[in-house]
Order: C-alpha cells, then structure tokens, then sequence
C-alpha cells in the first residue's frame, strides 16, 4: 500500500474535479466577494474546510455510513440541507432582483463575528454528497490493515488544500473584478446566478435517492 502521504495526493487529484464544479461554496464565496470583500470570503473558506473535517472525522467515527444506510436518517438530512440550500439561493435571487442595494444577508446566523464562517460550514456540512465523499471515494486510498482515523485525516488535508486553494484563487479573481466594474451590477447578476445554482443543488439534494 502507499504511503499516506502518495493516498493523500492521490486523493487530492481525485477531488480536483469536485472542488472545480461549481456549488455552494463557490457560490457563497462570489457573493461575498463582491459584498464584502476577501476577509468575508476567507470566512466561507474557512468555514467550508471546516465542513469537510466534519465529514471526514463522521465518515472515521462510522456516523456517516450509518446516515447513508439508513433511509431514514438520510431523508432528515437530506431535506435539512435541502431546504437550507434553497432558502438561501431564494434569498440571493430575490436580491439580485432588487433595484436597490440588497441589505445584508439575513441568512447570516447570530454569532456577530462568525456569520461568514458558520454560511460556509453549513453550505458544507449539510450537503450529503459531500458526505459521499468521503464514503464512496475515500476508501480506495485507505489502507485496510492501518487506523483509518490518521488516514482520514491526511485524505482530509488534501481535500482542504485542493478545495481552499481553488476557492482562493477564484475570491482573488472576482475581488480584483470588484474594483474594475459595474460593482452593483456585476454583484446582482452574480448573486442572481448563485441563487440559482444553490435552489437547483437544494433541488438535486431533496430528489436524490
């Protein structure tokens, strides 16, 4: 078997073309580029790569599995983030609709410091394919015969890498078209966009088997 460090990169080469798929992250990431700039992006980031060790440390416990093989408990999850998905996409396309300036995000929870964050850790955490993950695609680089628990958390810090990298990148970009555009046009057919992508993901989410 590899070492953990060659299943982390396998892993992380293997996730590439998830991270690059636009989704919730990546639409949560625009908005709040364009809103607030890249401290309110890094928040999403931050929040994201915590949702993927969530994942992975459920997937290590055998929670997961359990969520996943239950019809059940998958169902609660699945409308659960299903209808945080779709609240939230609502919210930005009723936004973008708006010919004034939209006000700030009422999807942001209470925590005064941590609304970024816990937008990201929840566009993440709820989303059962990102649970999938770490069920269906991890296990082809783990070492059956070793803890699994330090090998989820090396396939983990790919994941992060790979995904935070991405997500830093693109916030790089659509900061720098913040400063050279229509800001309040741009940002509505942006959020608009987005809104769009997390109704149809909350969609996918709800009707997925």
């Amino acid at each position: 078997m590899p070492s953990p460090l060659l299943a982390a990169a396998g892993f992380g080469l293997a996730v590439l073309p998830i991270c690059l798929t636009p989704g919730v992250s990546f639409a949560l990431v625009t908005d709040r580029a364009l809103t607030s700039g890249p401290r309110a992006a890094g928040g999403v980031i931050l929040g994201t790569v915590l949702g993927l060790l969530t994942h992975a440390a459920l997937a290590a416990a055998g929670l997961s599995a359990v969520v996943m093989h239950s019809a059940e408990a998958f169902l609660v999850v699945k409308l659960i983030g299903a209808a945080y998905l779709v609240g939230l996409g609502l919210w930005m396309i009723r936004a973008a609709l708006r010919d004034a300036p939209a006000a700030p995000a009422p999807t942001r929870l209470p925590w005064r410091r941590g609304g970024d964050v816990v937008q990201g850790y929840l566009g993440n955490v709820l989303n059962p394919k990102a649970a999938a993950v770490y069920l269906t695609l991890a296990p082809q680089f783990l070492d059956p015969g070793s803890p699994v628990a330090p090998q989820l958390l090396w396939l983990w810090l790919a994941h992060a890498v790979v995904a935070s990298a991405w997500l830093v990148l693109w916030g790089g970009v659509v900061t720098a078209m913040r400063r050279r555009v229509d800001v309040q046009r741009f940002r509505r057919r942006i959020t608009g966009l987005g809104g769009v992508v997390m109704v149809a993901l909350g969609v996918r989410s709800a009707v997925t088997r």
